[in-house]
């Protein structure tokens, strides 16, 4: 480690100096390590994570591991290409316009053909922070290329144990948007990436640029309190960015209490989330319960429920006469897919503690070998403001619903807004599910509720996920967060057009599937996204997106 970081303090500042240009052949590089490493890695993770062979489930891991990546890494190349030239990323003047409160908000995906071909309707912005105009936007991207005599830092990131592409991605924010040299410490979960790693950053580990370490806390420990060290990012739990910012036990909760840092370095940091699904009452048809149940679904069960973002908490209208039918369609759809193995540490404890506090949960799977069950928590009383279904992020395998009053959709929308900024833990992402008639009768209501979340990340009729994925858009908690009051963390990574004061993102997508889509004359093609855990070609579709993606060409489109 100590090797390590030495090798970082000497190369620091030749990252900072080192000409745009120069940044982009590496990126460049990285597009060839990642696809010829991609099947390898994807292996890995597939047995790590005990998905069967040949299951539809491994495409969660090619989308989520090199194909994610890989479009980040295009996108980071795109901004640097437009940077060498002009100093700014190329953002035409129709992506931008202006809500009725004068907030800022940028249309960035879809960004190309290939895009709209791909995951056709589905859009993404991000909404910036108050204070910036059409006039300034500008100015607020890509600072750190026009900082004069910029300093060289190394930055300490500590990565994901659960999703494959977290942490490189972390790594190239350092690198690519704030100039930062990295030593990425992998997590013990899933240390066994850590020579894909290696290999896909290839000549930046060889230069100097980027290092690895590896171990478990005492080696966390000790890299958060090394000299050498001018900056952390963790992806993580909010317990672990207190212990690293405040110490442990009653010294730390006393410096914690009084604003008192032990650790006086700057930590960014993304913690998680208990993550609501807004479902807004509308016109549903049994096929968009049956669709809509396999969303929530996915949003529930993708990587076996080991997300920051995992759908936590339904927020159902309690009196929607399709309240019942949609929660028996999701049943429905749980039963009809296999329970998976719950391969993050503590699943099982957790979803115990959701079982003491709720014995009258549904248990959906049987007994099983290295198995949590599927369980759902019914009816949870909004007034119970501090159950823990509202407040303790799950991390396995535990859905919860509840259901809030309004005569009629804006008056639940209202609710149901207020209900996740009040009570739920966290700011990171929100789903809304809304039926397209719904949303246009809503008009500036619907428009309004958007603007009144306080989330990182807003999903409709898709899943948060979409965002994650994105480059282009951010993906962060909320602004606002203190060190003592951290809940989803503070800053932001991915946000391909380096934006210095983004406020939220925003993604959607279509309602219906193809061909259904069609026949409710909104002329989308995409069918069962790849990403949904029902998606029978996921597999076969992720692996040739990453193909795709690593040099892409109208050839190589999936068909």
């Amino acid at each position: 480690m100590d090797r390590a970081i030495a090798r970082l303090q000497e190369q620091k500042q030749a990252w900072a100096d080192l000409p745009v240009t120069r940044k982009i052949a590496y990126l460049e590089a990285m597009r060839g390590h990642i696809d010829r490493a991609a099947a390898r890695w994807v292996a890995a993770a597939v047995e790590a994570k005990g998905i069967p062979a040949h299951s539809p489930l491994a495409g969660e891991e090619w989308l989520s591991g090199p194909w994610a990546l890989l479009f980040g890494v295009n996108r980071y190349i795109e901004t640097l290409r437009a940077v060498a030239k002009t100093g700014y990323p190329d953002l035409p003047a129709n992506r931008v316009h202006t809500r009725p409160d004068g907030q800022v908000v940028v249309d960035v995906f879809p960004g190309s053909t290939y895009d709209k071909l791909l995951l056709s309707g589905v859009t993404g912005q991000v909404w910036m922070q108050p204070g910036v105009t059409k006039d300034n936007l500008r100015d607020t991207m890509a600072v750190w290329y026009r900082t004069p005599n910029p300093v060289g830092k190394v930055a300490l990131v500590l990565g994901a144990g659960n999703i494959a592409s977290i942490a490189p991605l972390d790594v190239l924010y350092k690198l690519i948007a704030e100039g930062q040299v990295c030593l990425l410490k992998m997590n013990p979960v899933n240390d066994y990436l850590g020579p894909f790693m290696e290999e896909v950053f290839g000549d930046l580990v060889t230069d100097g640029f980027v290092q690895l370490a590896y171990g478990g806390v005492n080696g966390g420990v000790y890299l958060t309190n090394h000299p050498g060290i001018d900056e952390i990012h963790i992806t993580g739990s909010a317990s672990t960015h207190d212990a690293i910012v405040f110490g442990t036990g009653p010294e730390g909760a006393e410096r914690k209490r009084t604003s008192q840092p032990a650790n006086t370095r700057r930590v960014t940091s993304e913690l998680g989330n208990v993550s609501p699904t807004i479902v807004v009452p509308g016109p549903w048809t049994k096929a968009d319960l049956r669709f809509q149940a396999e969303n929530i679904l996915t949003q529930k069960m993708h990587n076996g429920g080991f997300n920051c973002i995992a759908a936590q908490v339904l927020v159902m209208p309690d009196s929607w006469e399709h309240t019942d039918d949609l929660i028996s369609a999701l049943q429905a759809a749980i039963r009809a897919t296999p329970a998976r193995i719950s391969y993050y540490p503590g699943a099982d404890k957790r979803q115990a503690a959701t079982l003491v506090a709720h014995p009258d949960a549904q248990i959906l799977d049987a007994p099983a070998p290295n198995v949590v069950p599927r369980t759902l928590v019914l009816n949870v009383p909004p007034e119970q403001v501090n159950d823990m279904c509202f407040k303790v992020e799950a991390f396995d395998s535990v859905l919860s619903e509840t259901r809030l009053p309004g005569a009629d959709a804006a008056t639940f929308l209202r609710n149901a807004v207020a209900f996740c900024n009040d009570t739920l833990w966290g700011t990171l992402g929100a789903n809304i599910l809304i039926h397209p008639t719904t949303m246009k009768q809503l008009g500036a209501a619907w428009d309004q509720a958007l603007a009144d979340l306080r989330y990182g990340c807003i999903a409709i009729n898709g899943w948060t996920g979409m965002g994650f994925l994105m480059a282009q858009t951010t993906w962060g908690a909320y602004p606002g967060h203190t060190l003592n009051d951290i809940q989803s963390g503070v800053g932001v990574v991915h946000n391909s057009f380096l934006f210095d004061r983004p406020q939220k993102s925003v993604v959607q997508a279509p309602f219906y599937p193809y061909p259904r889509s069609f026949a409710h004359g909104l002329f989308t093609v995409l069918p069962k996204p790849p990403w949904f855990v029902t998606n029978k070609t996921a597999a076969s579709t992720g692996r040739l997106l990453v193909h795709f993606e690593a040099s892409p060409s109208a050839a190589k489109l999936p068909g």
